[in-house]
């Protein structure tokens, strides 16, 4: 039986093999795409220790709702035109957060590309950060 042949009568142990090897490494295709990332104890030492100023990228409802004490809200469809904005802070630490840390991986791409330095997406977003028992304010 050749590779081919193989190929062909076996495909849907093909395609479970093929689907189980993208699982494993989806993980770290996503942490590079949005990362660095910080845990939420980071955030705190960043923002105590750095200033580190924390933006968050859900819609107003979500925001104000609960969220980071000091965070600034930008929702993710303004995070391109918050730039210029936003300038000032370029040389300082920058924390991104939404829902889960979906939304704010793409907008720390975003900001990277407008050359803000040091931009960090914060792993597991808001729920991370109130699962850790982190205050926020509404």
């Amino acid at each position: 039986m050749t590779f081919v042949e193989f190929l062909r009568q076996e495909y849907l142990l093909v395609a479970v093999a093929v689907a189980s090897g993208l699982m494993l490494v989806w993980p770290y295709v996503r942490r590079a795409t949005g990362g660095p990332w910080v845990s939420p104890s980071q955030a705190t030492h960043l923002i105590n220790r750095e200033d580190a100023f924390v933006i968050d990228v859900r819609e107003p409802g979500e925001f104000n709702a609960g969220h980071i004490l000091g965070a600034k809200n930008v929702p993710f469809g303004s995070v391109a035109s918050a730039g210029p904005e936003l300038a000032k802070r370029k040389a300082k630490p920058v924390i991104l957060c939404c829902e889960t840390g979906n939304r704010s991986a793409t907008a720390a791409a975003t900001l990277r590309k407008q050359g803000f330095e040091r931009v960090f997406n914060l792993a597991g977003g808001i729920k991370a950060w109130q699962d850790a028992g982190l205050p926020v304010e509404k």
